[in-house]
């Protein structure tokens, strides 16, 4: 990697994962005795935060956390994780959002999430850090807080240098507005099919589905495909990168580790290609940890990137 690093700003969501593991998954009115309790870390937009500060990018998290103990412990485990929280605002009146999650033996959950203070991340508590994100910063957000606030951010940050990122998860439409507006969206098979209403199945369909969304207005597309890679579509064609192959354990947070290692890559200015295929294997090492940030790796269990780096005009933005 280049020594220079462009700053990398996350927007998105913070939560507490309580999982409880169960012989079986309770039916409506059944109590059920579980066995294993575990608090972890989670939320997309920490999950992309941490990835990318621990494969060493300089990162921002602007997020909101309520005033209890979730958020402090949350808080202090980001910031452990060298990550900036000054722009971590807290909700006097709103819990700390939270991820109830039951596991049966078969691997099966139940999930249940409580935005908290997540769905009260307004422009009124961005508006500050979007009018000091630099021209040469990189951009993460996804749609785990409210929409209003994603579609807003990049209204003002959209621009024909900046490198704003949209992971769209949880899936819905988008407004072609919104995507035209993003230099890379990032969806997966379900979500590309929620976009595009192509159901993605292999490399053809995946194709198909990221044409649609470059006609659709999308600048860059890179649909992620689990083990078998992903596939990037600019508006000179597409191309399929693969994945190493590896022994898949836990894919939880391997989706927020690919982003989070595409936004390094583009930080130090290696091309949208070779930053998809670094992506790529670092997810794909995540995938044989367990657990969500615990799962993801640091800078020096990292591949080593491929050392193509593109000029500053940007040949493929």
């Amino acid at each position: 990697m280049q020594n220079h690093s462009a700053p990398i700003y996350v927007i998105g969501s913070i939560n507490t994962d309580l999982v409880v593991r169960t012989p079986t998954l309770p039916r409506p009115g059944e109590t059920v005795m579980g066995s294993d309790f575990v608090v972890t870390a989670g939320g997309k937009g920490a999950n992309q935060a941490v990835a990318a500060s621990r494969l060493g990018g300089a990162v921002s998290l602007v997020a909101r956390l309520g005033t209890d103990a979730f958020g402090d412990h949350a808080l202090a485990r980001l910031q452990d994780d060298d990550i900036d929280c000054a722009w971590v605002t807290r909700d006097t009146t709103s819990p700390s959002g939270v991820a109830l999650i039951s596991v049966d033996d078969a691997g099966n959950n139940q999930i249940v999430v409580a935005p908290g203070a997540n769905a009260t991340l307004g422009l009124p508590e961005i508006e500050a850090v979007l009018s000091r994100i630099p021209a040469d910063a990189v951009v993460l957000l996804q749609l785990e807080i409210p929409f209003h606030t994603v579609s807003q951010a990049i209204a003002r940050l959209a621009g024909p240098a900046r490198r704003v990122i949209l992971d769209p998860a949880p899936a819905r439409s988008l407004p072609e507005a919104l995507l035209a507006g993003v230099y890379l969206v990032t969806p997966n098979e379900t979500e590309a099919e929620a976009l595009t209403g192509v159901r993605v199945c292999d490399e053809q369909t995946a194709g198909e589905a990221a044409t649609r969304l470059i006609g659709m207005g999308a600048r860059n597309v890179v649909i992620t495909l689990g083990g078998s890679g992903a596939l990037l579509a600019t508006p000179s064609g597409t191309t399929r990168i693969a994945a190493p192959l590896v022994v898949a354990i836990d894919s939880t947070a391997a989706g927020d580790c690919f982003n989070g290692a595409l936004a390094v890559g583009l930080a130090h200015n290696l091309s949208l290609h070779d930053s998809v295929q670094w992506a790529c294997g670092v997810a794909a090492m995540s995938v044989t940890r367990r657990g969500a940030q615990d799962s993801l790796p640091y800078a020096h269990e990292a591949p080593a990137p491929a050392a193509t780096v593109q000029p500053a005009s940007g040949t493929d933005r």
